[in-house]
């Protein structure tokens, strides 16, 4: 049985960050991203990219977790020049490799269906950060309040108190535990 990934980040980028989990619990964190096979199933069921036959790469993999840590300094701390400089470049050697189809009104930057470069995922994602990094909705990227957790998520609740990043998961744990707290007390 193949394993789905627990997008619930609202946003690719975010989703990737979170692909290594529990990233700061004291036991160490779990590696989501452990093939390129893994990488491949993320980026379609992120939507970035329909299935494809691509040449399975380590160093695509490896650059792909290279692009997640300087995405996580970037969302998590003050970014780095070198964070900077990371996602900056693929995001170029991605533009690169896009042609611009005129098939719909407007234009739109398309991956040519010819394109077999084991780093498309790579490429698909770090545009995916650049678009998020740009645009108003940086101001909604929060993370989880469970600290052990710290999952991001793009907060679009009504009122911009989204806590938790996910009700089911961390939501509930956290109340629960909240509560056991109160009855000791």
């Amino acid at each position: 049985m193949i394993k789905k990934f627990f997008l619930v980040a609202g946003h690719p980028a975010l989703d990737l960050v979170n692909t290594l989990d529990w990233r700061f619990r004291k036991e160490g964190a779990e590696e989501l991203l452990k093939s390129y096979q893994d990488l491949l199933r993320f980026t379609e069921q992120s939507k970035l990219l329909t299935a494809r036959r691509l040449p399975p790469s380590d160093d695509a993999l490896e650059n792909c977790r290279q692009l997640r840590e300087a995405l996580a300094e970037i969302f998590y701390a003050r970014p780095s020049a070198a964070a900077r400089r990371t996602l900056e470049r693929y995001a170029k050697e991605a533009r690169l490799r896009q042609t611009l189809s005129w098939k719909q009104s407007p234009p739109k930057w398309e991956w040519p269906a010819t394109e077999r470069d084991p780093a498309l995922p790579l490429w698909a994602l770090a545009l995916s950060a650049s678009d998020l990094m740009t645009s108003d909705a940086m101001n909604r990227v929060r993370a989880c309040g469970n600290p052990e957790c710290r999952w991001l998520f793009l907060d679009n609740s009504k009122n911009h108190t989204r806590r938790w990043c996910d009700m089911k998961l961390c939501g509930n744990r956290m109340k629960a535990r909240r509560f056991k707290a109160q009855r000791k007390a």
